[in-house]
């Protein structure tokens, strides 16, 4: 009988993925903590990842242990033009959407948008550009049942080759869970830059670590 290592397949997004993919992005995002964080699942789905799926998906794989989709990688390959479509594209349709469901109104996303606005009159979204050096960047996610099994280091084994193939230099990701972090190290990341941020100090009672961590390719 195949473990559940031998059984996962890691192979290219496609349009049928997106609720899957959506689902595990919303349900491991803050600590695990989003329905406590943030009134409207579907508009914290398009923050996390609608750059990825509808703007680069050749750039977005999924794992896949028999038939089911439990974890996923969406990447960029140079964040400088994520970031343009981001602030001209993603955003507008971000706060256009929250205008609509008169999100930005309910308690749960006013307090965490409050945390945000005065974590950034704070400075604390500055940070060095490794753009250069590290032009793409990542998102991963594995559900919750299926963590410990090797499917996350698939998935960025997989991805480093395809940016290899794509004459990618490096690519960096940000965390703020110090096992991420180990993670990461052990996928042959090193750390570039951590900080800390207060925008969930207000649910949490503590700062929440970030770290940037880097790879060569």
């Amino acid at each position: 009988m195949n473990s559940p290592m031998n059984s996962v397949v890691i192979r290219n997004y496609t349009r049928n993925d997106r609720p899957a993919l959506r689902k595990i992005s919303y349900d491991t995002s803050f600590l695990g903590k989003a329905e406590e964080l943030f009134d409207e699942p579907e508009i914290l789905a398009d923050a996390l990842t609608l750059y990825f799926t509808d703007n680069e998906p050749k750039s977005c794989f999924v794992a896949e242990i028999e038939g089911r989709v439990v974890g996923y990688l969406i990447g960029a390959k140079s964040q400088q033009e994520m970031s343009r479509v981001e602030w001209f594209k993603i955003y507008p349709h971000l706060v256009w959407t929250g205008l609509l469901h008169g999100v930005f109104f309910k308690k749960k996303t006013f307090c965490f948008l409050a945390g945000l606005f005065l974590s950034s009159l704070k400075g604390e979204f500055k940070s060095p550009d490794f753009s250069d050096q590290y032009p793409a960047i990542l998102h991963i996610n594995v559900a919750q049942d299926f963590r410990g099994l090797g499917v996350g280091q698939k998935l960025i084994e997989v991805y480093c080759q395809y940016l290899q193939k794509n004459g990618v230099a490096g690519v960096h990701v940000a965390t703020m869970v110090e096992s991420a972090k180990q993670f990461f190290e052990r996928c042959g990341f090193g750390v570039l830059y951590m900080t800390n941020r207060s925008y969930l100090h207000y649910y949490f009672h503590k700062n929440i670590p970030i770290y940037i961590l880097g790879k060569k390719i």
